[in-house]
């Protein structure tokens, strides 16, 4: 098998590239260097030139609130370059996974979403372009795979449990969201999915989180320091207490029922997956935080770096006033 992955200086990319070769499989990793999605002349050279038998998109705009004010360029990588990738991929007849996101659904409620939920109202105009990248996908292909996912985080990328660990070097308190409900999903299980899936014909839409079941922000946060085994109190709030220009889902509770129907192995549980990988990882100083700023990178990974940026150079010293939860919500999936 030889597959290309876009967004591949990304979290999600980088894990999908090292699953590959894992399992012996060639995978051509691009980035916006290599091919700008938006550019339906590049994108048909480089796939036709890689000479792959599928593709796992990862790329995306990920900015949820940098979209607001960016509409058009938010449109032209999270639809125009999903499309564009979709009609190389209907050319040469080979499948292709496309990366979507819970925010394509209303966020309200408290049932869980289902693959074949009909979408309605996305969230924002960074749920909006992802489900018109959704569009493209089904009116274009046949051999296809959708693959919703919320909360991600890996050990590459920078993301809400990092943000979390650092901040708790510096703040005794911290305060985070506890209106919003969903499951993280980690990086590493779900490339390992998205691989599975490339092995397999079972096409369709799939939502992906890990096991666990449902959580907050402010669980989460909760957890994180528990596993690390840090002492920050953290301290509940709803999200009007961090006004945001995009709109944030208060419901990301996800139906991953049609893996098992599929005989997809679903991700492991979340909880094992921050002590073994993440947490430990941090308190024994094996992964350093590096703090740089993208631009013109639309991979969920750099969106990360630019939102806890912004926000790092911009805080208030004091640890009631971070913008701890919706910091890293602000990244899209």
């Amino acid at each position: 098998m030889r597959a290309l992955v876009t967004g591949v200086k990304g979290q999600l990319g980088h894990d999908v590239m090292n699953e590959l070769a894992k399992r012996g499989y060639e995978g051509v990793g691009v980035d916006v260097e290599e091919m700008d999605i938006t550019d339906a002349a590049a994108v048909d050279s480089v796939i036709r030139e890689a000479k792959v038998d599928s593709v796992v998109h990862c790329a995306a705009w990920t900015a949820v609130d940098a979209a607001e004010d960016n509409e058009e360029m938010c449109r032209k990588v999270n639809a125009e370059g999903t499309e564009n990738i979709a009609k190389v991929c209907k050319a040469l007849d080979i499948p292709m996974i496309y990366i979507s996101t819970d925010y394509v659904f209303e966020g309200e409620g408290t049932r869980p979403w289902e693959p074949d939920d009909k979408v309605t109202q996305p969230l924002n105009i960074y749920g909006q372009t992802k489900y018109e990248g959704e569009q493209a996908v089904e009116r274009l292909l046949d051999k296809y795979y959708i693959v919703r996912i919320a909360w991600v985080f890996g050990v590459n990328g920078k993301n809400f449990i990092k943000t979390m660990l650092n901040l708790g070097e510096t703040h005794d308190t911290l305060t985070v969201v506890d209106d919003q409900v969903g499951t993280p999903t980690y990086t590493y299980d779900l490339a390992r999915l998205l691989v599975d899936m490339l092995e397999k014909d079972a096409y369709g839409k799939y939502h992906v989180t890990n096991e666990g079941g449902y959580i907050t922000w402010y669980e989460f946060a909760k957890e994180i320091f528990a596993q690390a085994g840090m002492d920050v109190n953290v301290v509940p709030v709803t999200s009007d207490k961090f006004p945001a220009k995009a709109k944030r889902p208060h419901n990301s509770r996800m139906d991953k029922s049609k893996l098992k129907k599929k005989r997809l192995h679903a991700a492991s549980d979340l909880a094992g997956c921050l002590e073994k990988d993440i947490c430990q990882k941090y308190v024994k100083g094996e992964w350093e935080y590096e703090e740089k700023i993208c631009i013109g990178n639309f991979d969920s990974g750099c969106a990360d770096v630019w939102n806890y940026s912004l926000w790092k150079n911009n805080r208030i010293n004091s640890g009631t006033k971070c913008n701890t939860g919706r910091a890293e919500r602000g990244s899209g999936q």
